[in-house]
């Protein structure tokens, strides 16, 4: 049985501040790093063939510090990375208010469509499984891309939610459709309080 452990990338300067980050490639901070190596310690205690990640270094590291522990082999992968989010990229809420006004929600800012982040993360995610049937194979990636993905792989799932950096969300494929047993888990963060 194909097992997915999706994995948003730990924490970045732009989201201590709710910068959005998009496919701008900013690096993870003192506390992504702490939050990723506690990710590898708790994934120490479970077995995983192989690491996948998006190219952009916030996920590419949190997937190296990952993979080194665990002595699994890293791929990464442009398909994997975060929604582009155009004009909105670099920019907090007061900044699009103050640029764009109140209902700038309502403009075309350039942003990448929920379908164009899904067709290229399927495409991914049907090569990764071909590559490895029967594995356990963690996806680093982010969470606009990862919301998406699980909306499309498990529709039954319920309602979205914001992911936490460094979460772990397992689905597994059962016959021909994906279950997930666990959502959003960010329990390897209590051992650092963050």
């Amino acid at each position: 049985m194909t097992t997915i452990g999706w994995v948003r990338h730990g924490n970045t300067d732009w989201n201590a501040v709710r910068r959005t980050q998009g496919q701008t490639d900013i690096p993870l901070n003192l506390t992504g790093r702490a939050q990723a190596r506690a990710l590898a310690e708790r994934f120490k205690n479970e077995s995983w063939d192989v690491v996948y990640t998006s190219d952009l270094s916030r996920a590419r590291e949190t997937a190296e510090i990952i993979a080194k522990a665990l002595d699994v082999p890293l791929y990464a992968d442009e398909r994997l990375r975060e929604m582009g989010f155009g004009r909105m990229e670099g920019t907090t809420e007061e900044d699009r208010i103050r640029m764009w006004g109140e209902e700038w929600r309502t403009l075309d800012l350039g942003l990448e469509s929920d379908e164009s982040m899904v067709r290229r993360g399927t495409e991914i995610v049907k090569e990764i499984c071909l590559r490895h049937p029967g594995q356990r194979i963690l996806i680093v990636s982010h969470g606009a891309l990862i919301t998406a993905m699980l909306s499309a792989l498990v529709p039954d799932r319920g309602e979205r939610e914001h992911l936490h950096n460094t979460s772990v969300t397992l689905i597994r494929k059962r016959d021909e459709e994906w279950v997930c047993d666990l959502f959003n888990c960010r329990r390897h963060l209590d051992a650092i309080n963050l």
